[in-house]
């Protein structure tokens, strides 16, 4: 496998091709220290696997690999543990927090070498199928229970969780909750809003109840309100 090193810190890329020296299948084809530098190599090496870190100058690297349409395999090596969520959504093999050891790094690099596509990756402290999880709020950990949970609604970059102890609001994306929740549980009924199909009290229109609680249907999500109405 062809790889790419792209970090904005010299010692990283000695670390990184320490351990690649170790597997003879890997073999460099660059070193980059910014994302155009990257973009650069891509056009005009055959690169397999990229080592991309995320804090770097002019570009971020998660930035940078939202502009590539066909992308390489991504490990993402970084010291800030907050943004695997969006690694998650974007189809990252692994991500590895600095610092890093062998073993782990190995494990990746196993992981990136099958044939297989990335695996489906679940945010960290939720386990899929769970009827509880630990949810990262307020600068402390949560503890959800599934079934408190009435709705979830998009709120930027974060979401608001509506409870029943209350809300909470929380840095991980809808998508990917809605990835780790139980899906005949939940129903998406707008781009910004998920909620507990057993909280509904009625539907009326264009919006659904919860108890104290409305939210509207979205107009290409109504199909689904409809197959849940008709019990399909």
């Amino acid at each position: 496998m062809n790889y790419l090193i792209v970090d904005d810190e010299p010692i990283a890329h000695r670390i990184i091709e320490g351990y690649c020296a170790e597997l003879p299948h890997l073999q460099k084809v660059g070193n980059a220290y910014h994302a155009f530098e990257a973009a650069a190599i891509l056009t005009q090496e055959k690169v397999d696997l990229v080592f991309l870190d995320l804090n770097m100058p002019k570009m971020t690297g998660f930035e940078w690999l939202k502009t590539l349409s066909a992308r390489p395999k991504i490990i993402v090596t970084t010291a800030y543990q907050e943004y695997a969520l969006e690694g998650y959504e974007l189809d990252i093999v692994d991500y590895l927090l600095k610092p890093f050891s062998f073993s782990r790094f190995l494990k990746a690099v196993t992981k990136a070498s099958t044939n297989k596509q990335p695996e489906q990756l679940v945010p960290p402290g939720i386990k899929e199928g769970c009827s509880r999880f630990f949810l990262k709020g307020d600068k402390k950990y949560h503890q959800i229970q599934t079934d408190n949970i009435h709705y979830i609604e998009a709120y930027g970059n974060y979401t608001k969780v509506f409870t029943t102890q209350g809300m909470i609001i929380s840095h991980e994306k809808i998508s990917a909750l809605e990835k780790s929740l139980p899906g005949q549980h939940f129903l998406s009924v707008h781009k910004s809003f998920l909620v507990a199909i057993d909280k509904i009290s009625s539907i009326q229109g264009n919006q659904i109840y919860l108890e104290s609680f409305r939210v509207p249907i979205g107009q290409t999500y109504r199909s689904r309100v409809n197959q849940l109405i008709n019990g399909r």
